[in-house]
């Protein structure tokens, strides 16, 4: 089946997001950019476009009306951009303006309905009967419930939604799905008389290819990134040349890791990393950031034993602190001195984007790894990345990918989640970057296998 001249058009509310859909497309040969979005977008000459564009809004910690705005503006540039097909990517788990984006989006586009998906069954997010469920536990008893910026505090995601717009929802059950693509494409016709966000069930990977079948010609979809998996092989895989990135090597120097992300999925990864000594750690004090003195001094220290460690060939990161007493206490600090949880953060991600440019900086090298998403746009915005192209999938969801921008050396990054990816994430992307990827070869036992739809992961 030959690929659809569709050109596809993406909002991502965060950077790891953005990589997230991006790679859905990527491997099946879809050229993907993912550009931050400022306020306005440029596409260049239609030779020079990629079959997928997606801007990165970084507006989930915004207010709503400036998440609107944004997303708003980032459809008028895609929709001029000449894109037919749109997506609205949000958290897989509901977190951040929802509501505000979908109605951006649509409003943009002058759309009546929306099809929203939240579902990513390769990362333990399934829905049933409108209930989200993350690895078998329902969203509100999940890691979720205490998220800093956005607590989860309800699984029915029809009632999370509905809360956030005057739009109409209605959900579409599993029972309808199950009963494959012809069915529930009628389903979806009759809701749209009475409904502008049709909520589908999602139990397994076999729903997500039906629900491509059904909505393969929908205009606007929304939610999280594993529909778009589906979508592009429903639309037809594409054929381009196999190439390895366009990164110079660094031979005989380590690889630069960073992580701020609180998830128990991140804290696992970097225990793992640990375990297996496969780097040297720094834990970032982040008791001395409140002040512009003490964090100075901080950022120096760590970054020159990073640079010396680097420079000796050794793997380094650095993370802030992800035990509750050191988190509790930071927070504390931050309330001391009048910041909110939000501000906290950015100082800390801050932080560790400082660290992260000045080792870079110091050593020439450039391959990174950043676990968290809002460590990851702080340490692209500090590094000044302006675009980049998804490369290959390292796990469900957590690719790597090269920047891009004219008149700048090219970095080789990963860029993750918090919440993605099992114990041994870390220490499989660190395999990834340290090698030329020209040579196909670099497929290990648990890394994924992108010309079909076989996986070593169990």
């Amino acid at each position: 089946m030959s690929a659809s001249p569709r050109l596809v058009g993406v909002v991502a509310d965060d950077v790891t997001g953005a990589n997230d859909i991006g790679i859905m497309y990527a491997k099946a040969g879809y050229e993907t950019h993912v550009y931050p979005y400022d306020g306005s977008f440029t596409p260049g000459t239609s030779d020079e476009r990629p079959d997928v564009i997606i801007l990165d809004t970084d507006s989930r910690f915004d207010t709503p009306e400036t998440a609107y705005d944004k997303v708003f503006h980032a459809t008028r540039d895609l929709l001029q951009a000449g894109c037919t097909v749109f997506i609205k990517k949000t958290c897989s788990v509901g977190r951040g303006n929802v509501g505000a984006e979908f109605d951006a989006m649509l409003d943009a586009l002058n759309e009546p309905c929306a099809i929203v998906v939240f579902g990513f069954p390769k990362n333990g997010r399934t829905t049933r009967e409108g209930i989200h469920y993350v690895h078998g536990v329902e969203l509100d008893r999940s890691e979720f419930r205490n998220d800093p910026m956005h607590p989860m505090t309800r699984s029915d995601l029809k009632f999370v939604l509905q809360q956030q717009t005057q739009r109409t929802v209605a959900a579409v059950t599993y029972e309808t799905v199950a009963q494959g693509a012809a069915a529930l494409k009628a389903r979806i016709e009759e809701l749209k008389t009475t409904s502008q966000y049709l909520l589908l069930d999602v139990e397994d990977q076999d729903s997500l290819r039906t629900i491509a079948e059904a909505v393969k010609d929908e205009r606007v979809t929304a939610g999280a990134s594993a529909l778009s998996e589906e979508l592009a092989l429903v639309w037809g895989r594409k054929e381009r040349p196999s190439a390895g990135p366009v990164v110079a090597d660094r031979p005989g120097l380590g690889c630069v890791l960073a992580a701020g992300s609180l998830m128990p999925q991140t804290a696992a990864q970097i225990a793992e990393l640990k375990r297996k000594q496969e780097a040297i750690t720094f834990v970032l004090n982040t008791l001395l950031l409140f002040s512009a003195s003490d964090r100075e001094a901080e950022i120096s220290r760590i970054a020159d034993e990073m640079q010396t460690a680097v420079l000796a060939g050794r793997d380094v990161l650095v993370h802030s602190p992800n035990l509750p007493e050191s988190v509790s206490r930071t927070k504390e600090e931050g309330e001391l001195r009048g910041l909110d949880g939000k501000s906290v953060s950015q100082l800390v991600s801050g932080a560790i984007a400082e660290v992260v440019a000045r080792v870079l900086a110091g050593t020439g090298q450039n391959r990174l790894i950043v676990a968290g998403g809002d460590t990851s746009a702080a340490v692209c915005a500090r590094l000044g990345v302006r675009g980049m192209r998804l490369h290959k999938e390292i796990q469900p969801g957590l690719p790597s990918c090269v920047t891009l921008g004219a008149g700048i050396d090219p970095l080789w990054l990963v860029l993750k989640s918090g919440s993605f990816g099992k114990a041994d994430f870390l220490l499989q992307a660190l395999h990834h970057i340290r090698y030329s990827e020209t040579n196909s070869q670099i497929l290990e036992e648990g890394e994924v296998y992108l010309d079909d739809r076989r996986s070593t992961s169990p």
